[in-house]
Formats: C-alpha cells, structure tokens, sequence
C-alpha cells in the first residue's frame, strides 16, 4: 500500500504539501482546525516562481491567469503626486486564488474541517494524530502545515513562538469599479508606494476578484499599511467587536466600528489622496500583527514543521507563500528518492530548508526594521536580485 501523509493546516501550506505529495503517489489527507471552508483574509500575494514551479511539479493547471501583471513600481508623496517611477514587471494574485486552484485539485474525500490536533504518538516508524473529536489516524509521516500558531510546533518546540516586531499591516480589498476615476489613472497598472521614512508605509497593487477573474472591472485593489504599533497597544488593537482578544490578526468583519473610524481619519490625514481612497472605500479592513518566527529543527521522527508553522518571514520579503511551496517541493522530491531510508532523506531536506528559512527570517527583519526605523541593523543593503522589496 501507497505510504500515507497526515497534513495538520488546509491553508496555503498545507494543500502545497498535499499536491506535491499526491502526484509522487503517496495517500494524503489533510486536518483542518476550522470548521468552516478558509476565506481569503490573506488578501493580496506577490506571485513567486517557487509556487509556479510546485504548481507545475503537482500537475495543477489553472484554467486561467493565476494573477494580475503590474509593468512599474510608483511612489508616491502625501499629495497624490508621483515622484518616482521604475519599470518592474512582476504579477501580483491573491490568497483565495491560490487556495481554491488548489483545492479543487483535490478530491473532497481527503479534507477533513473542523479536526483540532490534540497530540502526535510515534512508534515503530509510523505516527498516531489524536484528534479532540476523538479521532484518531496513522500514517506514515505528519506534517505541520498550520501556520504560526502552529499546534504541531508547540508539541514538538514548547519554547518556541513568534515574536512581535513592533509594527502592524492594516490591510483591506475594495472592488475595482468602486474606486474613483481619478484614482484608478495613477494607480491602475503599477504596484504603488507611500513610505513616510521611518514611521509608515503603504503599497497598493491590483489583484483578482473574489471569484479569481482577473478581467479588468472584476478585479480588486488590495492595500497593505505597515504601522508602528507598541507592544503594549497590541491587545487593545487585536480585540474584536465581540470583546475577544486575538493573539495575531483581526480577520475581516471583526474590527469594532469605533477602530474602523479612527483607522480611517488617520488615512485622510496622513496618506496621499489615492491611498485614502482606498481605505473609505474598504467595508471590512481587517489587521495582522507583523511576526518574526525560526525554528531550530523541522524534524522530529516522522513529524515535521513546514511553512508558516517553521518560519515566518515579514512581508515585505513577499517570501511567505514561496517558501512554503519551496518546503514542499523539497520533500516530495526527497521522499521520491528510494537510495536512503526515509530518516536520512528527511535529514536532508531539513538542513536546506533550515539555511533558506533563517536566511529568509534574518533578511526580512533587516528590511522591515530598515523600513520602519523600528531598528536599523549594520549592514543592510536591500533585497537579494530578483526578489520583491515590500
């Protein structure tokens, strides 16, 4: 019988892991603590060759455009007016895009919502997930692909967490057609910026609708607004409308009216014309706290940490969904191998992803504290070649 993948986490790492590992002929079958089919809160990603190679490797094939082309990247002054202008052809396509192109190439059967891990047993080369539902299922291999508050991480590392940056993205989606006129001519095409030095910045780019058209008209703008936020502000700000205090983010829907208000009088303040636009024009702006996270292992026997659960990069290296398509390419292309024993192929794949996730960490924090004068570390330089500076 085919050897068989416990995947704990139905988001963007773990459908990749299941993808990959599916296409070299492995059983797979993927644990969801949500009840509840995942919405795209993630908003806007800057598409990534790594996603596009684990894509092409899992034989997925997008019935249409997988993003929205950008031709330059502008910045913008707080009046509106363009004061710098680079021609950077990149695509830009968004979390519910992604997700759902890879959901459907899975079958129904192997998704199972509303399964809370409760703890990992191993012996004997295979690994027990027990489950508070009371289920409990074996395989030959766990992965922990359930982001940073990753449940498989605090089994495996208890003394391991993220850890706050200092600042925060406000973030929100508005409809293509519902942003005016005027705006729509600076910023239709281009990947836009806002950094006041050292206090904020804001980017905006296009990406597609909630249904994935990227047709112009059915698209939406997304925005990112990075703002510093002491540690002690963060729990009044990560409260909900309800009175609940989140550890990380406010999904959309949740900020309390009074918050929304405030968020949105600060923007006709402080941003240009168009980016205030955007954000009276957003229903639902929602939060995230910006995180730094690097694991010390991945692998523990047969269980293993993969994307957001292992590293958490800042935003603005635009590396989150690339590394974890980078983490499970990787493993299916080690797992494929039949020259070592399992135990030795895992090893290997570990110390790569390692290096690449402390080096994607350690680069993210340098720009991001750069960028936000949170604290400017000796010897930045900027972004790798090729790789977006957010």
């Amino acid at each position: 019988m085919s050897p068989r993948a416990l995947v704990i986490g139905g988001s963007l790492g773990g459908l990749l892991a299941a993808n990959t590992l599916k296409t070299i002929g492995w059983r797979v079958d993927v644990f969801e603590r949500s009840p509840h089919a995942l919405d795209s809160r993630g908003g806007g990603i800057v598409l990534q060759p790594d996603v596009l190679h684990a894509f092409h490797f899992a034989g997925i094939r997008p019935a249409g455009a997988l993003g929205v082309a950008s031709r330059d990247r502008i910045y913008l002054d707080r009046a509106g007016d363009v004061v710098r202008r680079d021609h950077q052809p990149q695509t830009q396509t968004s979390w519910n895009m992604l997700h759902g192109t890879m959901r459907r190439a899975l079958p129904d059967a192997c998704i199972h919502p509303g399964e809370t891990l409760e703890r990992i047993e191993q012996a004997g080369g295979q690994v027990r997930a027990v489950f508070a539902s009371g289920r409990v299922e074996t395989g030959d291999l766990l992965i922990g692909a359930d982001g940073a508050r990753s449940t498989v991480r605090s089994l495996m590392l208890p003394d391991v967490a993220p850890h706050y940056s200092g600042y925060v993205a406000w973030r929100g989606l508005v409809p293509e057609g519902e942003l005016d006129a005027a705006s729509r001519a600076v910023l239709d095409g281009v990947f836009a910026f806002q950094h006041d030095e050292g206090e904020q910045m804001l980017l905006e780019y296009l990406v597609p609708g909630e249904d994935g058209s990227t047709a112009p008209g059915q698209r939406r703008w997304n925005w990112v607004w990075y703002r510093k936020v002491p540690q002690d502000g963060l729990p009044a700000l990560l409260t909900d409308r309800t009175g609940r205090t989140h550890t990380f983010s406010l999904p959309p829907g949740a900020l309390p009216d009074a918050r929304a208000a405030v968020l949105r009088a600060d923007a006709r303040e402080l941003l240009a014309p168009q980016f205030n636009a955007l954000v009276q024009k957003t229903k639902e702006p929602f939060v995230q706290a910006i995180l730094d996270l690097a694991v010390p292992r991945m692998v523990f026997g047969r269980v293993l940490l993969l994307g957001d659960a292992a590293f958490v990069p800042r935003p603005h290296t635009a590396g989150g969904a690339a590394k974890a398509a980078a983490n499970a390419l990787a493993l299916a292309q080690a797992l494929q191998r039949t020259d070592q024993p399992i135990e030795a192929r895992l090893k290997d794949w570990e110390g790569l992803q390692l290096r690449a996730g402390r080096n994607l960490v350690d680069w993210g924090r340098r720009m991001g504290d750069g960028i936000m004068g949170v604290r400017r570390a000796a010897g930045y330089t900027g972004s790798p070649a090729g790789t977006p500076d957010l």
